[in-house]
């Protein structure tokens, strides 16, 4: 095995921060919708709409600051890997951002739609994105959840490609997205 250098190979640990922060907010949030869907109308549904609501646009704002992080700031290169792995990869990163602002968005656009307004954390009011227009909400609703899938299942590959960089081609990749104080592995791949 060859050995490179991590200097080049390592997120920073800004861009790692945005990357944790964001896969828990979405995978929580992800499986907060999922079930709250199926529940009854109740005053503890309610509540979960609005933390939904909430992480939503939490997840948005530290997707804006990730973009623009990672837009001022180059990513660590490409390791040695067939030209298809790095297209795939690139495209599935693409659409992860893409997903992390249409998601949101559309639940907000949703809840405008529906004259829900959102307040964030119940203290900040946000503007709705449009008028109430019920028929508009019962479109943009089923559209919101197709987005929402959609990221799921990029964030499923997105794990399942880490895990196979890690325990199948055991070339050290998730070793430049973990976080740690003074730790900064040699990359290994096969020579």
């Amino acid at each position: 095995m060859n050995t490179i250098s991590t200097q080049s190979t390592r997120y920073t640990p800004v861009a790692m921060a945005f990357h944790w922060l964001l896969a828990v907010a979405i995978v929580i949030s992800l499986g907060v919708g999922l079930y709250m869907v199926e529940l009854p109308f109740s005053p503890g549904r309610l509540k979960l709409y609005n933390w939904h609501k909430w992480a939503g646009v939490t997840i948005l704002t530290l997707s804006a600051l990730r973009l623009l992080w990672r837009l001022t700031h180059r990513p660590p290169a490409d390791l040695p890997a067939p030209a298809w792995q790095n297209k795939a990869a690139h495209l599935t990163h693409g659409l992860l951002y893409l997903l992390f602002f249409a998601v949101p968005l559309s639940g907000w656009a949703y809840s405008s739609a529906a004259g829900f307004p959102i307040v964030w954390f119940g203290l900040l009011p946000l503007p709705d994105l449009m008028g109430v227009d019920k028929a508009l909400a019962e479109t943009i609703k089923p559209l919101h959840g197709i987005l929402a899938k959609g990221l799921a299942a990029l964030v499923l590959l997105h794990i399942a490609a880490a895990l196979k960089h890690q325990f199948i081609d055991r070339d050290g990749l998730l070793k430049r997205m973990l976080p740690g104080r003074g730790w900064n592995p040699p990359i290994q791949r096969p020579s």
